[in-house]
């Protein structure tokens, strides 16, 4: 199963930004952190940048640097501002006719997921970027 690490990049940069506090820093330097491409960095900060969590200044002498404090970025922001899938997805495979189970497991599970999803971004809402960064401090 592949996995999707582009939230927790995301956060990895993000908590980049802020553990610089108020100081500029460059797609180079979160990229050399987050063990990336400068790049991929900028297509991230793209997005988080078009979702108002940071601001960014183009150009050679480039830099960017969180568009609010902190404490009033929680996780969900950045989650959503990335795009981020669900936490669980339900398969694709062809419903087999002969089989009640194949048939109808689709439809049951959706609702079970639907209210782990919710839950999981309630959680997400209720840790700032300031908490995990405060994390990163003790380590």
């Amino acid at each position: 199963m592949a996995v999707n690490t582009q939230f927790s990049i995301a956060v990895h940069i993000m908590a980049g930004l802020a553990y610089r506090c108020d100081q500029e820093t460059t797609s180079t330097n979160l990229a050399m952190s987050v063990n990336t491409s400068p790049s991929f960095v900028r297509r991230v900060l793209s997005k988080l940048s078009k979702a108002g969590l940071v601001q960014t200044a183009t150009g050679k002498a480039g830099a960017c640097w969180l568009a609010k404090d902190a404490k009033d970025i929680s996780l969900l922001d950045i989650y959503e501002a990335v795009d981020a899938p669900k936490a669980f997805s339900i398969h694709n495979y062809t419903e087999q006719k002969g089989c009640t189970v194949s048939c109808h497991i689709k439809a049951a599970l959706d609702n079970a997921l639907n209210k782990t999803q919710k839950a999981m971004e309630a959680s997400l809402d209720d840790i700032s970027l300031a908490q995990i960064v405060s994390d990163v401090k003790k380590k």
